[in-house]
């Protein structure tokens, strides 16, 4: 039995094996329709989402399978203070593989040490958000062709930013990518990160203007500013509009780069950058269902022939 807590969890060969069912699925969608029939994925989420908790359901029901679960700790016996290790014996018994959502880091980590059944990270805290990562990944992969050989901008909140963190160690597996990091001094990507690229001998540069390094970029990864993770209001306030995506800025980016965010955005993306071919982070959340779909399918073992 695995579980997913880390992209890294997963080789970059399984990775490849993930993606390739995943392309599979988005071509042959009738194919898999009963493969999960009888199954159940149970979605455990303490903190909200739209997204990832939609995205495993639909994929979960695109597989023929049926979901349980609960939206918010506020639904679920955590209001009556039930630890998450007696969460997770208990949904064993219901459900056939879970979905966590939790704000605290390593949450999922606890879980799947008592677990009886696989148990996906949907997102701790500040921590991981793999699944996430999977997404952004087989996005590039089927839009760019490869994963390699391009030089990414990372945008926005790379303090605080789980999806930024995971994508980040995910990448750093591969050949010839150099980071670029956009962001304000108060919200720059953690020590550990950057140590990281140095000891793999990565190229990263950290910047504070987005405009200086738009023409250098193949892909542009925005991310919003997060209010649920600072400390008081006046710093986020004084934050949040650090960077917005506009046209004009966009007049500086080469005409095959791709924009991806992981979404929920708030207004760090001009909503009319949405009709230019270069934006892709709606057809990313689409791709976020067929990477799921094959976890799922990997994860309880299930072959489609």
């Amino acid at each position: 039995m695995r579980h997913l807590m880390n992209p890294l969890d997963f080789s970059v060969e399984e990775l490849d094996q993930l993606f390739d069912l995943a392309n599979d699925i988005e071509k042959n969608m009738p194919k898999y329709a009963k493969s999960c029939e009888g199954k159940k994925l149970a979605t455990c989420f303490y903190e909200p989402s739209t997204r990832t908790r939609l995205s495993f359901e639909a994929a979960m029901l695109n597989l023929g399978g049926s979901v349980l679960g609960f939206s918010d700790a506020g639904s679920s016996s955590a209001a009556k203070g039930e630890s998450v290790s007696d969460t997770i014996r208990i949904i064993s018994c219901y459900a056939d593989i879970c979905a966590m959502r939790h704000p605290k880091e390593g949450a999922p980590m606890v879980a799947a040490s008592k677990s009886k059944i696989p148990v996906i990270n949907a997102g701790d805290g500040g921590h991981q958000h793999p699944t996430q990562t999977l997404t952004d990944l087989l996005t590039i992969r089927s839009l760019k062709g490869r994963l390699g050989g391009f030089t990414i901008g990372l945008c926005g909140d790379l303090k605080f930013g789980r999806t930024v963190h995971s994508l980040i160690n995910a990448l750093s597996r591969y050949q010839d990518i150099t980071f670029i990091f956009i962001s304000p001094e108060e919200l720059r990507v953690p020590d550990y990160i950057t140590e990281m690229l140095t000891e793999k001998g990565i190229a990263y540069q950290e910047v504070i203007r987005l405009e200086e390094v738009m023409p250098k970029l193949d892909l542009l990864y925005m991310t919003r500013v997060q209010k649920e993770r600072f400390f008081n209001e006046e710093d986020y306030i004084r934050l949040k509009d650090f960077y917005i995506l506009t046209k004009e800025k966009m007049e500086l980016a080469p005409k095959d780069m791709l924009i991806l965010h992981p979404l929920p955005r708030v207004n760090e993306i001009s909503v009319e950058i949405d009709d230019d071919e270069r934006a892709v982070y709606f057809k990313q959340a689409q791709y976020g269902v067929y990477v799921r779909m094959a976890l799922i399918l990997t994860l309880l073992e299930i072959h489609v022939d």
